[in-house]
């Protein structure tokens, strides 16, 4: 008798077993909400392992009565779908790459804007202080609202599968995979690239077929989902860094009582914390990790990258479009770009 008969079997006649009173007290003591979480990160990413840690932690906190259900890889759609499922409120909870969410709300990129930042120190000093603050607060005045610190996303570096690329002239016409986010299209472009929006689902199948020659991600994006297979460089041109956004609905997050979003901040904000230290140890190792499985590294001149970058009009461009309060909040801390 197959396996599976056997299980189930051995299924129904457990429950029928059970007391009644046994059935009627896990009926009682159901949650009394249940939320989604969704992710486009593979489940073995350290947001995924980070986000079940604090979701376990919630609903032993809150003695069960928020349940919170974790949907990793896509499962509930790509992320720009995610986006509208999150405002509508289909989706209570998703964890979300600012630039993807600047494709709804462009401020969301001040963080992310092209080689801005050096090291995770200016990183954690911006989105920390009072320029994440500024970020959150536009974030918080649409369906949406941020509900803990902000995830790292980590510093993005080029991949390719035809040549390697160590100068900015290397990247003029190259074939290269951007999100659905208008922060990376612009750079790239304004460095010549020929960059192509696609959503993340369906990038290994891109890049395997040759529709476009390298993508950019960091580097656990490029382990967890085997990018590394279809890819022959990655040059360290560190030439974003992006945020996670745990982003919660506003009607959903309204509905919570106050103390069990109290809950809710405090363990996603932990994990939080323990995923940014999850991420450096990570990064420290993956280039001999990945050197190992035959990608080859290249290390570029990112200032180099960056004066070809000044020589265009992307950051008059970007100023002009975030509007000079959110520039003056981005160049306290980076100081002065245009």
């Amino acid at each position: 008798m197959p396996e599976a008969t056997l299980s189930r079997r051995r299924l129904v006649a457990g429950a029928a077993a059970l007391p009644l009173f046994g059935i009627l007290t896990r009926r009682a003591a159901a949650a009394e909400f249940v939320y989604k979480l969704a992710t486009g990160q593979d489940p073995n990413h350290p947001v995924n392992i980070r986000a079940q840690q604090a979701i376990d932690r919630i609903c032993e906190a809150s003695s069960g009565r928020l349940e919170i259900r974790l949907f990793p890889a896509n499962q509930l759609g790509a992320d720009t779908d995610l986006l509208a499922q999150v405002r509508s409120g289909a989706v209570e909870f998703l964890n979300l790459s600012a630039s993807v969410l600047a494709t709804f709300l462009p401020v969301a990129s001040l963080t992310n804007l092209g080689f801005v930042f050096k090291d995770y120190d200016s990183v954690w000093a911006a989105t920390d202080g009072p320029l994440g603050a500024y970020v959150r607060e536009q974030i918080g005045r649409t369906p949406i609202l941020t509900v803990s610190k902000a995830w790292d996303n980590g510093f993005r570096h080029v991949t390719s599968s035809t040549q390697e690329i160590r100068t900015p002239d290397d990247i003029r016409g190259f074939k290269i995979r951007v999100p659905q986010a208008p922060m990376q299209t612009s750079l790239f472009r304004a460095l010549e690239a020929g960059a192509t929006p696609i959503n993340f689902n369906e990038l290994y199948s891109a890049l395997q077929t040759k529709v476009v020659e390298g993508q950019e991600n960091p580097l656990p994006i490029t382990a967890t989902t085997r990018i590394y297979e279809v890819q022959k460089s990655c040059s360290l041109t560190g030439h974003i860094w992006d945020a996670y956004w745990i982003l919660g609905n506003r009607r959903a997050w309204a509905r919570l009582p106050e103390d069990l979003r109290m809950i809710v901040g405090r363990e996603l904000d932990r994990s939080a914390d323990d995923e940014r230290a999850d991420s450096v140890a990570l990064n420290a190792n993956l280039r001999t990790t990945l050197a190992a499985k035959g990608l080859t590294f290249v290390d570029v001149d990112r200032d180099a990258f960056r004066d070809a970058l000044v020589r265009t009009s992307f950051y008059r461009d970007w100023k002009a479009k975030l509007g000079p309060t959110a520039w003056d909040h981005l160049e306290s801390v980076t100081g002065k770009l245009v």
